[in-house]
């Protein structure tokens, strides 16, 4: 008997493959044998819609306030050397003149 893999999504031991898929009676989730290697690694979408990488150049839309001070990042800031992260702010950057910021990847447009 083959060994199944486990849940993607809970890490659940007790998946069952239904037809061409695998299910996890613990979450609900379902996914196919080629499913498993686009999971491991989400895609992080600008606000176009356009896929992000490490090192890219991103352009701010939206004024953004620094939280816990006075600061603004204005529409237009370019961010450059963008490093993409886990989390609700998956963008870890340094804007000049601010210093070292996590920004959510809706506020942003490719450049």
């Amino acid at each position: 008997m083959s060994t199944l893999p486990n849940c993607p999504s809970c890490n659940s031991e007790y998946t069952y493959q239904d037809q061409e898929n695998f299910v996890c009676p613990e979450c609900g989730f379902e996914w196919g044998e080629t499913d498993t290697e686009s999971l491991d690694a989400p895609v992080i979408k600008d606000a176009n819609g356009n896929p992000l990488h490490d090192g890219d150049t991103v352009t701010v839309i939206k004024d953004l306030k620094v939280k816990g001070s006075s600061l603004v990042v204005k529409v237009g800031t370019k961010v450059k050397n963008i490093r993409l992260v886990d989390g609700d702010h998956d963008i870890d950057c340094k804007i000049d003149g601010i210093g070292a910021m996590k920004l959510k990847s809706q506020f942003v447009k490719k450049v």
